[in-house]
């Protein structure tokens, strides 16, 4: 039997960053706030305190701090015409299970993207004119300008306390850092990280062809930081345990250290965990949301919240497949080209070189999550396009994360992958081989979509959501381009080994190997309700007391981590929600 509960002011659905910062501004404002999690507090279990924080097969290869792939997982397919299957184990992208998401277990690169990438078609017909957009990319601006969002950038960088260094500071341009970056109002509020040997390799090389390099923006604290809110972080240790793992250091921007111990002390917040979200109530005639279904996961009891407003601040899988699991918008037909949920799913381009340097020490042990050194000539559209036959464009960089002894395993090419000569190499090259890598931009095909799988359904008998995508011309054209200016860089350093340039996107997408956690859209953003599900303000335009945040809302990936865009939207919606909820209305 379904239990009725007592109406709350505003329900969050999805206990990550999102769903954090949009709470830390309503609760400001004593506005009741509820987030439904379906994973646990991780603060004091293992995985947050060592020894068994160092645990690589635990919450590395297994995937300890991930969603549980036997109880909520996608099916995929690459086109149309072929049979779609369940993803039985997820290793191209990682959600996050628990309080905090997968902003706990990131690596914590953070990025303001391109001044123009909110409105990056306008960009492109103005640069290159109309038809230099391929009839089946539907490439449209965010309905929001980079102006709008620069104060909520502002804002977060100094919540999570961001290391780095300014490349322009209102127009004017500062040495050692990205000038092609928005411009800031000032430094960040940490110093850079200190960069490895392998970057200074990098940075060296990359200045010798005349190129730009920069130390990446980091949520990696380079000291100690108190926060505007008074939440503190240690300083970085460099042990190589960020990606897939808490840090027991609390020296890593991340919501379970400096969101959710703060919200829970403010009278108007509660989280509710191991809360499995089914669908939303909505009104269909009335064009309102009335509540959330979902289901408590240690007692297995089904209850209905109903709620002023809802928020869907969840992983981008999820905030689509609740929309149209609710029938809340029309889904999107590529047939027709004709409806919005789904639409414009992507992901994003990655690639590189391996470089071996029998004279030059690396330290792959000694690394953070952030600890690049990158250049952005060739990201999005910093470069002239004509006639190159594709858009966006690259970051390339170079900096390792760890030297885990799982993972952390390159050997030149022509080693055999098992036995005394494998063991010999590994013993070589380990303190001496990195790589060069590019991370680029992945524009919306008509063909690439998310929708209802006709078959398949998960424990709770509701149908699981499906991919249908592959990489597109367009990708397979710009990862090659950047591949030649990598190995040009990798060249210049004079390596004694180089390998050939190599990426995924030059195979059918494959779930099996590991590319990153940014994949973006299915519940695009924009000004026209045709072409969008939500509003500028993130406001569903079938249901005005329903917002919808996270990289679901982007309309395309640029070639930057979405956690920064991500962030400043969270923020901003939060402010919306707070004036939505003084006087409903249609902002």
């Amino acid at each position: 039997m379904i239990k009725k509960l007592p109406k709350k002011t505003v329900v969050m659905v999805g206990g990550g960053l999102t769903s954090g910062l949009a709470a830390r501004q309503l609760t400001a404002k004593n506005i009741e706030v509820l987030v439904l999690e379906r994973g646990v507090d991780h603060t004091n279990g293992a995985e947050a305190h060592l020894p068994n924080q160092r645990d690589e097969l635990r919450w590395a290869t297994r995937e300890g701090l991930v969603q549980k792939w036997d109880r909520t997982t996608y099916t995929l397919r690459h086109t149309r015409k072929d049979p779609s299957l369940p993803v039985r184990w997820m290793e191209a992208f990682l959600p996050g299970d628990g309080m905090g998401g997968a902003a706990n277990h990131w690596n914590g690169q953070t990025w303001r993207w391109s001044e123009y990438d909110p409105e990056i078609r306008t960009r492109n017909v103005k640069r290159y004119g109309e038809n230099a957009i391929p009839k089946d990319m539907p490439l449209q601006d965010w309905g929001v300008t980079y102006a709008e969002m620069r104060p909520y950038h502002e804002l977060f960088e100094k919540l999570f306390g961001l290391s780095g260094k300014a490349g322009n500071i209102n127009g004017q341009i500062q040495a050692g850092g990205n000038p092609f970056e928005a411009p800031r109002d000032g430094e960040y509020p940490q110093a850079p990280l200190v960069t490895q040997e392998a970057g200074l390799i990098f940075q060296a090389a990359a200045q010798k062809l005349g190129y730009h390099p920069f130390p990446t923006p980091a949520a990696n604290s380079s000291g100690t930081y108190a926060n505007p809110d008074g939440m503190h972080l240690g300083h970085c240790q460099y042990c190589g345990h960020c990606e897939r793992f808490i840090c027991e250091a609390q020296a890593k921007g991340s919501p379970e250290v400096l969101l959710y111990p703060m919200l829970r002390q403010r009278k108007s917040f509660e989280i509710r965990l191991q809360s499995h979200v089914l669908g939303l109530m909505y009104d269909a005639a009335a064009k309102r949301v009335t509540g959330v279904r979902y289901v408590d996961l240690r007692t297995g009891q089904e209850y209905e919240q109903p709620a002023d407003v809802v928020m869907l601040g969840a992983f981008t899988m999820t905030n689509t497949h609740l929309l149209l699991l609710s029938k809340i918008g029309k889904a999107y037909d590529p047939e027709t080209n004709s409806g919005v949920v789904g639409k414009n799913f992507c992901y994003q381009s990655v690639g590189g070189v391996g470089l071996f340097m029998k004279d030059r020490w690396i330290n792959p042990f000694l690394a953070a999550g952030s600890s690049q050194i990158y250049m952005d000539d060739f990201n999005n559209d910093n470069f002239d396009h004509k006639g190159l036959g594709f858009l966006g464009g690259a970051g390339i960089s170079c900096g390792i994360s760890n030297g885990r002894p799982i993972g952390a395993r390159s050997v030149p090419p022509g080693t055999p992958r098992w036995g005394t000569e494998w063991k010999r190499a590994n013993a070589q090259w380990y303190a001496h081989s990195l790589s060069f890598g590019l991370q680029g931009s992945c524009y919306p095909n008509r063909e690439n979509y998310l929708d209802l799988d006709p078959t398949y359904k998960d424990p709770f008998g509701v149908p699981l959501l499906r991919m249908t995508f592959d990489w597109k011309d367009n990708e397979r054209k710009m990862v090659k381009f950047i591949l030649d200016k990598i190995t040009e860089i990798a060249k210049a350093t004079g390596a004694d080994i180089i390998t050939s340039g190599s990426s995924p996107q030059s195979a059918p997408f494959n779930t099996q190997m590991y590319q990153s956690t940014h994949v973006v859209g299915g519940t695009p953003m924009g000004a026209d309700p045709g072409t969008s599900v939500v509003s500028p303000h993130l406001q569903h335009w079938d249901a005005q007391n329903l917002f919808v945040v996270g990289a679901s809302v982007f309309t395309h990936n640029s070639g930057y981590n979405p956690t920064g865009p991500l962030a400043a939207l969270a923020l901003r919606v939060g402010d919306a929600m707070a004036s939505y909820v003084e006087r409903p209305r249609m902002l």
